[in-house]
């Protein structure tokens, strides 16, 4: 009888295409690792639900995963067979048994994307992969209030569209704390939402540090958020700052 196993997986994006399989001509994908490895210790083909359709570039350190598997052994040595096998970009950990009924997106309560950028004039070359380089500062309290804005329910039609093509797929999200930190010169932005719009996250940071710019107000940045208007919200903060860190249920 199969076992169904949940688990957390951190990977960095940068080679990757995106979390969500897609055909092989466009490249690496983090659930194309994810079963072929299971495929080769479990010798079968093992079917990967994940919890965020994270794009091309983005990272992860708190990914969930659903899969069911034929395994007579401890989960710790599945664990131990699937790192020995996956590629070092990619990693699996906290594999537990879990309900029959348990799905890793649509049964999540919220997550939480932390954005890194850092402030420098010359590039630094060990960064470039997981954080956006910013030359000059931005003001972290003009962000700060703008980021406050977003907390509660709205309709972010601004900011990004359903992960899905469906009809009548609602842009209505919660977004339950957004906030800037900064410590010398690197800056965090973390969020957490019921659920995140395609792009949604990496349209908002964008907006904010324009915010933090001078470009544009507070108020004006609530004025984009009210009007649903996609075609106001203009350009994205690179993947590569971006990391899925925490899936609640």
């Amino acid at each position: 009888m199969d076992l169904k196993v949940r688990a957390k997986v951190a990977y960095d994006g940068t080679d990757f295409v995106g979390f969500q399989r897609q055909a092989a001509r466009r490249g690496r994908t983090v659930q194309g690792e994810l079963e072929a490895a299971l495929a080769k210790v479990c010798r079968s083909r093992v079917a990967v639900v994940g919890a965020g359709r994270t794009d091309a570039g983005v990272h992860a350190t708190g990914q969930v995963i659903a899969f069911e598997v034929d395994w007579k052994h401890s989960l710790d040595a599945l664990g131990r067979a699937l790192n020995a096998t996956l590629p070092e970009d990619v990693a699996i950990y906290d594999l537990v048994p879990c309900e029959a009924g348990f799905h890793p997106r649509y049964s999540a309560k919220s997550r939480t994307y932390v954005y890194t950028a850092y402030v420098s004039e010359v590039r630094q070359p060990l960064l470039r992969r997981f954080a956006w380089q910013l030359e000059q500062r931005p003001d972290i309290a003009a962000m700060n209030a703008a980021a406050q804005q977003l907390i509660g329910w709205h309709d972010f039609a601004a900011f990004g569209r359903p992960p899905s093509a469906r009809p009548g797929e609602t842009t209505v999200r919660q977004v339950l704390r957004a906030e800037w930190q900064a410590s010398d010169e690197r800056l965090w932005f973390t969020i957490e939402a019921n659920a995140f719009l395609f792009r949604m996250v990496r349209r908002i940071v964008m907006a904010l540090v324009r915010v933090g710019r001078g470009e544009y107000g507070s108020d004006e940045f609530r004025e984009m958020l009210e009007s649903r208007d996609a075609q106001r919200i203009t350009g994205l903060a690179p993947a590569c700052g971006l990391c899925l860190v925490e899936v609640k249920y």
